[in-house]
C-alpha cells in the first residue's frame, strides 16, 4: 500500500495515499464535524462543515473529498475555520425550523449538536423569506418534515446506492430545491419498499418513524384488552444503545424487565415463532425439492424485500416462500391456539410488536395477515419507539434486574436469534433442512459459509446426495444483483435469503440512531450481529426443530408441518404492485 507523509495540525503522520484528509484526520483522533458526508454512498462536499486549511492553498477545502498527498500540511481549528463552520449553521439555521423541544430528534440530532459544539447563540442571525411545505405522512411507515431538512441528502443516497430504489431525489432548484418524490408525489403514491434506511441516516427530525405508542399506551390503559408484546431477534442487541450502551450489547433480561413494568400482561419472544418460520419455511423448501416446485425458493421474513419484490421484480413472486414473517406468525399463534389455551377472544388480544423494521408498519396491514379473523399483529413499534416509552415510563434502565420471557411463547432456540444478522435465517433453515434431507443428527450446527456483513454471500452444500446452492443477500442493491443474476443464467441457486437492510435486522431502518462520526467509521453491523451468535452459541438447543413447546403445538393443534392447518395459519399470498 502506497502511504504518504502529512502534517495534521502540526502532527507529522503516513496515511494511506488514498485518504481524503477526514480519513486521515480520523486516524490521528481528528474528528472533523460533516453534516452531508457517508462513506462511500455521499461524498459530495455539499453542506461544507468539514471545511479545513490546507497550507498554499487560497481558500478552505472540504476534508470529506480533498486527497491527501505528499508533504500536505492541513489545519483543522483555526479560528477560520470555526468562524465558517459557526456561519454555514447559522446559514442553515435560516432556513429551518427550530421546535427542537418537541422534535422527536432532540439530543440526537446532529445539527443541534454542531450548534452547541460551535457556539451559536443567535439562531435568527440571518433572518428572511421561508418555505413552507406540507409534511408528508401518507406512508404507513414514516413522515417527511422538509422544513427541518437542511438538503444533506444522505436519505436519497441510502435509497438509492444501498436499496437501489430512488423514489426520493431532489426537487426544483435554487432557494426552492427540496427533497420528495418524482412530480412531489406524495411518499405513499410510489413504489417506496418502507424500509426506513433513510430514516437512519438523516441528521435531522426531517424524517421519522410514525409514533405508535400512544396505541400502546392505550391498549395497556384499557382493562377489557389483553396486551402481548414480542420482541424482535435483535432488538437485544440494539436496545441498549438507547441508553448509553457499548454497541453490542445484549440486553435481552433488561429489555424484558423493562417491558414488564411498562404494565403488559405478557412479554414474549418473536424468536419462539421464528422457529415455527424455520420449521416451515424448510419443510416448503423440501417438497419444493422433491416434486419439482419453483426454484430458487427465496425467504420472505423481510417486509422491506417482499414489498420491493412485489413492486419490482413481480415475475420471482411465485419464488417467494409462503410462510408469514416471525411478526405475523407469533401473532397467528397468539390470536388462534394462545387464545384458544387461556379463553380469551382474539378480538380482546393486542399483539404489540416491537422490530428493528419500519416495513413491520406496513406488514401488518397486508391482506392474507389475519389468521383468526382479526389482524394478526395490531400494533408494531420500532426499537427507538420502546426506548421513548421506556424512559416516558420513569424507568432506569440499566439499573433493571435481568429477567426471563415468559412462558411458553417465551420459548426458543439458537437458531431463531441468529435470524436479526443477514445469513441467519439461511442459516437456521439450513440446520433443519440438511438434518432432516440428511437424515441424521447434524453435529456440527454453525454455517460459517452464509456468515458475516458482505453483501453478498454463496455456498453450496452436499446433502443427501444432492448438491444444494445458496445465496444470501442484504440491502436491496445487492437482492437486485443476485435477482438479475438468476434471470440471466449466470447462476443457479436453489435457496436464497435476501434482507432489505444491508446487514440485515440489526441495521434495520427502526433502529437506533447513530451519528455520521460513529456511522462512518463503526461496522455497526458486525459488531450487534455478534452479539446475536454469542447469545446462540449460550443456548442449549440450536435447531428450531427442537423446540419443546413448538413440537406440543403441532402435536396438540396444527396438525403435521406443513398441513392444511398450518398453511391457513401460518402462511400467507403476495401480490403486483405498481412500479411507478
Amino acid at each position: 500500500m502506497e502511504m504518504v507523509n502529512i502534517k495534521i495540525n502540526n502532527i507529522p503522520m503516513s496515511v494511506p495515499a488514498d485518504y481524503t484528509i477526514l480519513q486521515a484526520a480520523r486516524d490521528a483522533g481528528i474528528e472533523i464535524p460533516t453534516l452531508c458526508y457517508l462513506k462511500e454512498i455521499n461524498e459530495i462536499g455539499a453542506c461544507r462543515i468539514c471545511m479545513v486549511e490546507v497550507k498554499g492553498a487560497k481558500s478552505l477545502v472540504t476534508a470529506c473529498v480533498y486527497p491527501v498527498n505528499e508533504g500536505m500540511e492541513v489545519f483543522t481549528n483555526t479560528p477560520r475555520i470555526r468562524k465558517s463552520r459557526k456561519t454555514t449553521l447559522e446559514l442553515i439555521l435560516s432556513a429551518h425550523n427550530k421546535k427542537c423541544l418537541s422534535c422527536v430528534r432532540n439530543g440526537s440530532c446532529e445539527l443541534q449538536k454542531l450548534c452547541a459544539d460551535y457556539g451559536v447563540e443567535d439562531e435568527n442571525r440571518f433572518f428572511g423569506a421561508n418555505n413552507t411545505y406540507p409534511i408528508d405522512d401518507s406512508a404507513a411507515h414514516m413522515y417527511r418534515d422538509n422544513s427541518k431538512c437542511i438538503l444533506c441528502r444522505r436519505c436519497v443516497a441510502a435509497c438509492r446506492a444501498n436499496q437501489d430504489v430512488g423514489v426520493i431525489g431532489a426537487n426544483e432548484r435554487g432557494f426552492s430545491t427540496h427533497i420528495g418524490c418524482a412530480f412531489d408525489l406524495n411518499l405513499g403514491e410510489v413504489a417506496c419498499v418502507s424500509c426506513g434506511q433513510c430514516i437512519t441516516v438523516c441528521p435531522t427530525g426531517a424524517l421519522s418513524e410514525k409514533d405508535n405508542t400512544q396505541a400502546v399506551w392505550d391498549a395497556i390503559n384499557d382493562p377489557e384488552k389483553h396486551v402481548l408484546v414480542q420482541t424482535a431477534p435483535s432488538i437485544r442487541a440494539t436496545l441498549g444503545e438507547c441508553f448509553g450502551m457499548p454497541i453490542g450489547t445484549d440486553v435481552e433480561g433488561k429489555m424484558v424487565a423493562a417491558i414488564r413494568r411498562l404494565g403488559v400482561d405478557g412479554v414474549f419472544d418473536t424468536d419462539f415463532a421464528a422457529d415455527f418460520t424455520i420449521v416451515e419455511e424448510a419443510n416448503e423448501f423440501i417438497e419444493r425439492v422433491k416434486t419439482g416446485g419453483v426454484l430458487p425458493m427465496i425467504t420472505s421474513c423481510s417486509p422491506g424485500w417482499v414489498k420491493y419484490c412485489e413492486h419490482y421484480y413481480p415475475e420471482f413472486i411465485p419464488n417467494l416462500s409462503t410462510c408469514k414473517s416471525p411478526q405475523q406468525m407469533f401473532g397467528a399463534l397468539a390470536k388462534t391456539w394462545y387464545a384458544q389455551k387461556n379463553n380469551i377472544d382474539p378480538k380482546d388480544i393486542v399483539v404489540v410488536a416491537v422490530m428493528p423494521c419500519t416495513a413491520k408498519k406496513f406488514e401488518i396491514g397486508r391482506d392474507g395477515q389475519s389468521a383468526a379473523g382479526v389482524p394478526d399483529v395490531d400494533i408494531a413499534i420500532t426499537t427507538r419507539e420502546l426506548a421513548r416509552m421506556i424512559n416516558r415510563a420513569g424507568l432506569r434502565f440499566d439499573a433493571l434486574p435481568d429477567e426471563e420471557f415468559d412462558s411458553p411463547l417465551g420459548e426458543s432456540t439458537g437458531a431463531a436469534v441468529i435470524f436479526g444478522a443477514t445469513g441467519g435465517v439461511m442459516e437456521a433453515a439450513l440446520r433443519t433442512a440438511v438434518e432432516t434431507l440428511g437424515g441424521q443428527e447434524l453435529k456440527k450446527v454453525e454455517f460459517e459459509d452464509v456468515r458475516g456483513t458482505d453483501g453478498i454471500k454463496k455456498a453450496q452444500y452436499e446433502v443427501a446426495g444432492m448438491t444444494v446452492k445458496v445465496a444470501v443477500a442484504s440491502g436491496l442493491s445487492n437482492a437486485k444483483k443476485v435477482l438479475e443474476m438468476v434471470k440471466n443464467g449466470e447462476e443457479e441457486f436453489h435457496f436464497i435469503e435476501f434482507m432489505a437492510c444491508p446487514g440485515g435486522c440489526v441495521n434495520g431502518g427502526g433502529q437506533p440512531i447513530q451519528p455520521a462520526s460513529v456511522r462512518n467509521f463503526t461496522d455497526l453491523k458486525a459488531l450487534r450481529a455478534k452479539a446475536l451468535y454469542s447469545n446462540d452459541e449460550k443456548k442449549q438447543l440450536r435447531k428450531s426443530h427442537e423446540n419443546p413447546v413448538l413440537k406440543k403445538i403441532y402435536e396438540e393443534y396444527l396438525g403435521e408441518v406443513g398441513g392444511h392447518k398450518a398453511h391457513e395459519i401460518l402462511h400467507t399470498h403476495y401480490t403486483q404492485r405498481k412500479k411507478y
